[in-house]
């Protein structure tokens, strides 16, 4: 077992990496991108993800796995399932048949058994066909076997994957159901087993809203809605490459209803609206992160105290191979715990950092002792040394100014700035933008200097952001989890300060509190 990182963790094997992160997940020195099979069991979080074991761009796609007590740090396990001459290991998910079944294991030993897609190569009997197979595990994921009757569900065609599979309790009593998607045909199809190895065709969702790319990783859960257990909704997540409102890769969702058999939408955006209307665009839809860095994002189906957890991959196809860090590439989001509140009139994904005290207990805390007024200019209001991660807590009080914000300014040994990522909310348009054209090193691809935005909407004309700048990457949760920003950003090694900005009149930093971790 290889620990890859802790909370002060840019080590590997004790030797320091330039850009590597404290607060997301890395595979030690090879590439990574899709959360599967996230799973909790005793304690542990395990999360098995897309692999090459042999290089630090895509390919050879396995199954990586890593586990945590805490979603914070992580340990690196072997390679969990690997490619073969006939497959490669593609996305999907895992779970615990505590009733085995499907009798690969025992009353006694439940399973655990991943459905993943198979990716048939060149010189298999079903080259250039996708389907879905399956893997189990005796020994808590720590090695699995592949199952001789594979595949066990297959269409004949070219892009059927990313298998989500949850147990169903409904009125036609208890079952299976895996989520998967055509992907060309931006289909989410639906399926029923009570074993995992023989599947039943339920249902089909979609085309829908943005359809610019190929449809990927579905997950399908249900949420009270503002926590009334009297009033559940069902939330359907698809990811989407290319065509996302940011560029490149993200992913969209939908809310309505789940019978067991059909999921259908509450509120679907026409493509060909009436006479005189205006058509939808991306921003219309509803999206699990407006930055260009989240995508692939699965849940945890059994994470303690029924809590829906997820985590995404933290880059986008547009650029993921030349990403500048060696000799890892790719990383983890933060995990995120999502709920549902009616925000508008309409139910809407709220999405919350899980930050455990463990990782506050590590670091130092800086608070703003009272408020800070700026006009037509900018304030330091923290400096942080080289290596930490910074986990930031603001509210701002609107005044008269046109825009304002926060500038994460980078700074070399002789404070010397070398760099910035700004954050700023735009008061007349009503939308919050991270602009990382300046930070540190943007230009390694054509693609990657970019302005990302979504829209906010002022409570009592109070801004509140929830802010974490790790080594690659910052993520924004605004108006406490309202919306999000993630975006991966390269900056040169050094410090940071964090200044206030005000442009075109004056607002207030009423809270601040800064928690610096490295």
């Amino acid at each position: 077992m290889t620990e890859t990182q802790t909370l002060s963790g840019t080590a590997v094997d004790g030797q320091p990496v330039p850009g590597r992160p404290v607060l997301h997940y890395t595979a030690k020195n090879t590439w990574l991108n899709d959360p599967n099979g996230l799973v909790f069991s005793e304690g542990t979080y395990h999360l098995f993800y897309q692999n090459n074991p042999h290089g630090n761009v895509w390919g050879n796609m396995s199954w990586g796995h890593a586990t945590s007590r805490n979603l914070v740090s992580w340990a690196e396990h072997p390679v969990a399932i690997a490619a073969d001459a006939d497959e490669d290991v593609f996305s999907g998910s895992i779970v615990i048949d505590t009733a085995n079944t499907s009798g690969l294991g025992t009353a006694d030993a439940p399973p655990w058994v991943a459905v993943y897609t198979s990716a048939y190569k060149e010189g298999s009997p079903r080259a250039g066909t996708q389907a879905q197979s399956l893997a189990y595990s005796a020994d808590q994921g720590m090695t699995w076997t592949k199952f001789a009757g594979n595949p066990v569900l297959s269409r004949s065609t070219a892009n059927f994957r990313d298998p989500k599979v949850f147990w169903y309790d409904g009125d036609r009593g208890g079952y299976w159901v895996m989520v998967a998607v055509e992907a060309h045909d931006h289909t989410v199809l639906l399926y029923r087993s009570g074993n995992l190895r023989e599947w039943e065709y339920l249902s089909e969702f979609g085309p829908a809203h943005a359809t610019g790319g190929e449809w990927e990783c579905p997950d399908l859960f249900a949420l009270p809605v503002d926590g009334n257990a009297g009033m559940v909704k069902w939330v359907l997540t698809v990811n989407i490459n290319p065509g996302a409102v940011a560029g490149g890769s993200g992913g969209q969702y939908f809310i309505g209803e789940f019978d067991g058999v059909r999921f259908t939408a509450d509120h679907l955006l026409a493509a060909a609206p009436a006479p005189g209307a205006s058509a939808p665009t991306l921003r219309d839809y509803q999206w699990l992160d407006w930055g260009r860095d989240y995508y692939a994002a699965v849940s945890f189906s059994n994470a303690p105290d029924n809590r829906r957890i997820v985590i995404g991959w933290m880059s986008n196809w547009d650029y993921a191979n030349q990403t500048p860090t060696g000799p890892w590439r790719s990383a983890m989001s933060l995990a995120r715990e999502l709920s549902l509140a009616m925000v508008g009139g309409r139910p809407q994904l709220i999405q919350k950092p899980v930050l455990p005290d463990l990782a506050e207990s590590q670091g130092r805390v800086f608070g703003l002792a009272t408020a800070v007024t700026v006009e037509d200019s900018s304030r330091p209001v923290h400096s942080s040394s080289s290596g930490e991660a910074l986990i930031i807590r603001a509210e701002f009080l609107a005044g008269t100014a046109r825009r304002f914000g926060l500038d994460f300014r980078e700074t070399g040994p002789a404070g010397e700035v070398t760099g910035q990522t700004t954050l700023r909310y735009d008061a007349a348009g009503g939308d919050l933008a991270v602009d990382r054209t300046g930070s540190g090193n943007a230009g390694f691809h054509p693609l990657f200097p970019s302005v990302e935005s979504c829209p906010v909407t002022l409570r009592d004309g109070v801004l509140a952001l929830e802010i974490v700048l790790d080594h690659c990457s910052v993520e924004v949760f605004a108006q406490h989890g309202e919306s999000t920003i993630t975006d991966l950003v390269f900056p040169a090694p050094g410090g940071r300060t964090v200044c206030l900005v005000a442009d075109g009149g004056d607002v207030t930093l009423s809270k601040l509190s800064v928690v610096a971790i490295g």
